[in-house]
């Protein structure tokens, strides 16, 4: 018989395989409408036995920072409602890597055919984070009538944000 313990040896360093040290979930408290920035009535989710590693993230005015530099994966998802007409919903993520000037990451669209109906849209982006002061992320949200609702909640994630720290950048 072969021992594998006996064939392998490891003498070298790994880098970069630190674990997971940042898991963060944030959501709208309170539906939002029309074409622009989900600005208002973020929180951390915190109920049901929610996932938090490390210090999460912080937000202000919708606009979030990261805690320590590396690789975050981003999930953004949004449950939205129809009252009207033929609507389409766009979520996007975007990017900041100057502090100042975002531009658009990643992109979803969804629909609804018909009135007081529901869907959802999903969409993540892999962001290198080299400076916590310079690299950060809000949400994008566009419809073509206002009769569309980004659906909140206090309990559940309806409209929502994940950020997982991959590894060092």
């Amino acid at each position: 018989s072969i021992n594998l313990a006996d064939n392998f040896a490891f003498t070298g360093t790994v880098t970069g395989a630190g674990g997971i040290t940042v898991v963060d979930t944030w959501r709208i408290s309170a539906n939002a409408s029309g074409t622009g920035y989900l600005t208002a009535n973020w929180e951390r989710d915190d109920t049901y036995g929610n996932a938090l590693i490390g210090t999460g993230m912080s937000q202000s005015s919708g606009e979030f920072t990261f805690p320590s530099t590396g690789i975050y994966k981003i999930n953004f998802g949004s449950r939205f409602t129809r009252d009207t007409a033929t609507p389409f919903a766009v979520g996007q993520i975007e990017v900041t890597t100057n502090n100042s000037s975002y531009n658009p990451a990643a992109n979803c669209v969804g629909d609804i055919s018909t009135a007081n109906h529901t869907n959802g849209l999903y969409v993540s982006y892999m962001f290198d984070v080299t400076s916590t002061s310079t690299h950060k992320v809000k949400f994008f949200m566009q419809t073509n009538d206002l009769a569309v609702t980004f659906d909140g909640n206090t309990s559940q994630n309806f409209t929502y944000a994940q950020f997982i720290r991959l590894g060092d950048t």
